[in-house]
């Protein structure tokens, strides 16, 4: 697999990959995946869907995590849960689960370790040192780097025999801090399945069932925040233009915050007073609880991710364009991989707009500029990203080429090399 190719793990959790892909392994193949969590972030999806196209396949997964509510995905995907707490920064336990995993490693005769986290990751890797299993790492973020500690413990996502980045713009922020080789890293964004993810699945009864939830009235324009409730997701940029737009005399429109708050976070309350300082609380829902995530997909007239860290490509970027609503995204949001946007090309071929990050007067003109679209130019935008989508990020070739790194990876020990 060369270093550019792209590998589009399935975003959903329901592609049908009960068909084998092409063959890439002589033999059955044992993956340990280890991550800190199995709750909703992009790595515990990650791991379902990575266990699900394994075991689909004629391999095991095996997966190591504190535990969460995904564990019955896991299972039904097929994969093999080992609970451990890998979600601990405490250096003890750190080190008692590096040893765990070694022992689990040889019992198990694993082929390779995948890490999904750091914490999860500095076990994975000295288990994998200790017994000489390749190594491998997957990079969904761009993680701050305030000072010499932070810049070591996020170092060994560095380690990786294969460094799998989400997006381009992740694989040239690690090429840059660690000097990185190019070879080792594989550049695999995700990928939706289109035949859930679609517009013509959702009636009409499920969209006005979801408005009645949320308080919209059926004239009201549905701004979509995408992304957990976290700081690096930019949301008090989203707030503050979303102030601007309301200052200016703009109505029928509701903003509503999509993602889940994490566990313990003061963050909400902190968006919700910036909220209530703005003035725009009839404006806003925070956070919304959401059952049918296709509905509110299909309600919605813009989809918002103004992210102020490096991102990658988020899952829930892919699914909205899946879903034909026309995005807006900053500049570390999504890069131009992600989002058809001018002046990457011209505007009868964009799929959402792109903005500058912590931009909120930016971010307020270009919603400014989508509402005053009129209704068949909006369409025409929601339909290229869904095009752009099915033809860019196909879950079949996720699973392929999923395999095949795998199967490269745990050739690496057969060969006794790191290359």
């Amino acid at each position: 697999m060369s270093p550019s190719s792209l590998a589009r793990k399935t975003e959903t959790g329901v592609a049908d990959f009960a068909a084998p892909a092409r063959a890439v392994a002589l033999r059955p193949m044992t993956v340990l995946q280890v991550v800190p969590t199995l709750d909703a972030g992009a790595a515990d999806l990650s791991v379902i869907d990575a266990a699900r196209v394994l075991a689909h396949n004629g391999h095991r997964a095996v997966v190591a995590a504190r535990g969460g509510r995904l564990e019955a995905q896991l299972h039904a995907a097929g994969g093999e849960f080992v609970h451990l707490d890998l979600a601990s920064k405490n250096p003890f336990v750190i080190l008692s689960n590096a040893a765990r995993l070694a022992r689990l490693i040889r019992r198990e005769q694993c082929d390779l370790v995948h890490a999904h986290g750091r914490t999860a990751a500095w076990s994975g890797y000295i288990a994998s040192r200790v017994t000489r299993v390749p190594f491998v790492t997957s990079w969904y973020k761009g993680f701050r780097e305030q000072n010499v500690f932070k810049r070591l413990y996020n170092g060994v996502m560095a380690r990786g025999d294969r460094i799998i980045a989400v997006g381009e713009q992740i694989a040239e922020l690690i090429g840059d801090r660690y000097q990185t080789p190019s070879e080792r890293i594989v550049v695999m964004p995700p990928s939706v399945d289109t035949s859930v993810f679609d517009p013509a699945q959702v009636s009409r009864e499920r969209i006005d069932a979801v408005r009645l939830a949320l308080g919209v009235d059926d004239t009201a324009k549905i701004v979509l925040v995408l992304g957990r409730m976290l700081r690096r997701k930019g949301h008090e940029v989203v707030v503050k233009a979303i102030s601007r737009l309301k200052q200016r005399g703009l109505k029928d429109f509701i903003c509503v915050f999509l993602g889940e708050e994490q566990e313990g976070s003061r963050y909400t309350g902190e968006i919700w007073d910036l909220v209530l300082a703005c003035d725009i609380a009839d404006v806003v829902r925070l956070p919304a609880q959401v059952d049918d995530i296709l509905a509110i997909y299909a309600a919605s007239c813009a989809a918002v991710s103004a992210a102020i860290q490096p991102e990658g490509i988020q899952r829930a970027i892919l699914e909205a364009q899946a879903m034909k609503v026309p995005l807006i995204v900053s500049d570390l949001a999504a890069g131009p991989e992600a989002v058809l946007s001018p002046p990457a090309v011209p505007e009868d071929r964009m799929s959402g707009l792109r903005v500058p990050a912590g931009d909120d007067a930016a971010l307020a003109a270009a919603l400014f500029r989508l509402f005053s679209l009129p209704e068949a130019a909006r369409r025409a935008i929601g339909e290229r990203g869904r095009a752009f989508v099915a033809s860019q990020f196909d879950a079949r070739a996720a699973s392929e080429q999923t395999l095949a790194l795998y199967a490269e990876v745990a050739g690496l020990r057969a060969a006794g090399r790191r290359s």
